[in-house]
Formats: C-alpha cells, sequence, structure tokens
C-alpha cells in the first residue's frame, strides 16, 4: 500500500552505542515507512544528560549510516526542545490536569504493585503538598478510566492507569522533562503518524495516548514489535552488556534482524552488500509474518 503521507521515526537514546535490539527496531520503523512510500525520521532521545554516554549520538549516526538507512530532513535532539516540552506543561497547568507532587521515590516504593512490578502512585499529593513538604515533581492526573488503542502488531491494548499506573510524572524531581511528555510532543511536531517500536515501549503507550487527548494532538498509528532479549530473559540494552553493532558487519546483521522480523531472506544475502540487502528487504517485507511475541530470543550472531 502506497501511503506518501506516512511519517515514521525511530528514536534511540544516545547512552551507548547501537546494538542488536535497537537494529531491529531501526529496520522494522524504516521498511515499513519506505514500503509504503513514507518519510522516515531520525530523533536523539537525549533529555537525560546524566545518563548519555559521551560520543554517543555521533557514533549512532555514524552506525545508521554504515547500515545503509537515509533519513528524511534533520536529526532532531531532544535537548534541544526544552521551550516546547515547557509550553505543554504549561497548558496542561492552565487545564488543571497536573500537580505538583513532593512525594521521593522511597515514599512511593512503600506503595501497591503494578501487574508489572511497578510501583503505583498512591495519590497523596493529588489534594495539595502536605504540610511542611516541598514540590519536587509534576503529575498527571489520572481519572479512573479504560485507555485504549489498537495495535497493528499486538492487537487491543487497554489499561486502567489509575489502577495500574496511578498519576504519572511530566516533569521530574531534578527539572528534567519526562519521556512521556517529550515523545508525544515530538510525534505531534513532527507529524509523525505511524509508530514502530519495540514492544518493551508498549506498557508506557497508554500515558502518551492520554497526553494526546488533554494536549489535543492526534494519535498516530501503532506497531509494537518483539524486543530482543538475552539468555536470561533480559532485553538487549547497554546495561546487560549488548555486544555494540560492527560497522563492518552490516549486511550479516541486516540479515538477521529481517530473520528475527519474520522475514525469509536467502542465506546467501548476508554474503551480498548493504544495498543488495535492502533492496531485496524492501521488495519482500511482509507485516503479517512478523512475530507476535512481545520478547524474542536473540539469534545466533553471524
Amino acid at each position: 500500500m502506497h501511503d506518501s503521507t506516512y511519517r515514521g521515526r525511530f528514536a534511540p537514546s544516545p547512552t551507548g552505542p547501537l546494538h542488536f535490539g535497537s537494529l531491529v527496531a531501526a529496520v522494522g520503523s524504516y521498511l515499513d515507512a519506505r514500503k509504503r512510500g513514507g518519510k522516515w525520521f531520525v530523533r536523539m532521545e537525549d533529555l537525560d544528560g546524566p545518563r548519555e554516554a559521551p560520543g554517543a549520538a555521533k557514533a549512532i549516526l555514524r552506525t545508521l549510516e554504515a547500515y545503509g538507512f537515509e533519513w528524511n530532513g534533520k536529526v532532531v535532539f531532544q535537548s534541544r526542545r526544552s521551550a516546547v516540552y515547557s509550553a505543554a506543561l504549561a497548558r496542561l497547568e492552565h487545564e488543571k490536569a497536573v500537580f505538583r507532587c513532593a512525594c521521593t521515590r522511597r515514599e512511593i516504593s512503600d506503595s501497591a504493585l503494578s501487574l508489572a512490578g511497578e510501583p503505583i502512585y498512591p495519590g497523596t499529593c493529588r489534594g495539595g503538598l502536605p504540610p511542611g513538604r516541598a514540590a519536587r515533581a509534576m503529575r498527571v492526573r489520572v481519572g479512573n478510566e479504560v485507555i485504549a488503542f489498537d495495535d497493528a502488531l499486538q492487537g487491543r491494548i487497554e489499561q486502567n492507569l489509575a489502577r495500574e499506573v496511578g498519576d504519572f510524572i511530566v516533569r521530574r524531581a531534578d527539572g528534567l522533562f519526562a519521556y512521556q511528555l517529550a515523545v508525544v510532543m515530538d510525534d505531534f511536531e513532527q507529524d509523525i503518524t505511524d509508530v514502530v517500536r519495540g514492544a518493551d515501549l508498549l506498557a508506557s503507550t497508554t500515558r502518551q495516548v492520554l497526553l494526546q487527548r488533554l494536549l489535543g494532538c492526534p494519535m498516530p498509528r501503532y506497531m509494537h514489535l518483539p524486543v530482543a532479549v538475552n539468555r536470561n530473559g533480559e532485553k538487549l540494552s547497554k546495561q546487560t552488556l549488548a555486544r555494540p553493532l560492527a560497522l563492518e558487519d552490516a549486511p550479516a546483521q541486516l540479515v538477521r534482524a529481517l530473520r528475527f522480523l519474520g522475514q525469509e531472506p536467502p542465506a546467501d544475502l548476508a554474503a551480498a552488500n548493504v544495498a543488495e540487502v535492502w533492496s531485496w528487504a524492501l521488495s519482500s517485507w511482509r507485516t503479517d509474518t512478523i512475530p507476535r511475541q512481545r520478547s524474542l530470543p536473540e539469534p545466533e550472531a553471524p
């Protein structure tokens, strides 16, 4: 299906080099956009300065180029967009959709746990700050309703935020804007129509849908891909010591990612060049063969 209005994106966090898990998300989002004749953008989610690895953003872009990715427009850096997030937060304040919170992480950790094992905010500061306490963060006031959306791969997703998450943070105690607010505003301002990313972000999508409603932003279409996990069942990441992508292994790693995503490239394609791999992938890409599991073991290295 050709859709010239399609606008997708890949949004890595520069906390370290790209690894196989990152590549899966990049390949899936890129092929979904290009197969449909759409545009594909790159955004650096570098809001959390203390976690950013020096030189990681440049290394990520260099790896994407070596692997044959071609993006539209300039790369967007979240760290340069504080004014946009401030304006969005001001609108939420004007609508009384957020409130100031004095709770520490330790205090919240004593609350009930969600199905995902995360503490559910108990609403301590909803009616105002406790006497003698100063505001630390800003939270969205969540209603007792089910937020739902249809995911192209995972099907119908429903979540009662009040019961399963609680009032969630949009500005942190250290003054940084939270991912949930930033991603909603970034997708809105870039006119993103389709979000293709890992299923590890599935649980946070309902929070983004709520913010989209509060801020008058259209909801993009979503497709959450299976996440690659190691032998211990842990998502590949810098923390779990995932191996960085080697520039010289681009064709083989691309083929490996295609197979992970349920495609069936010929065995000899791993010995081809990057352009040949992409030529096959763009002509053969099928979303109906992508596994619907939310996580899958990382395949053996080439």
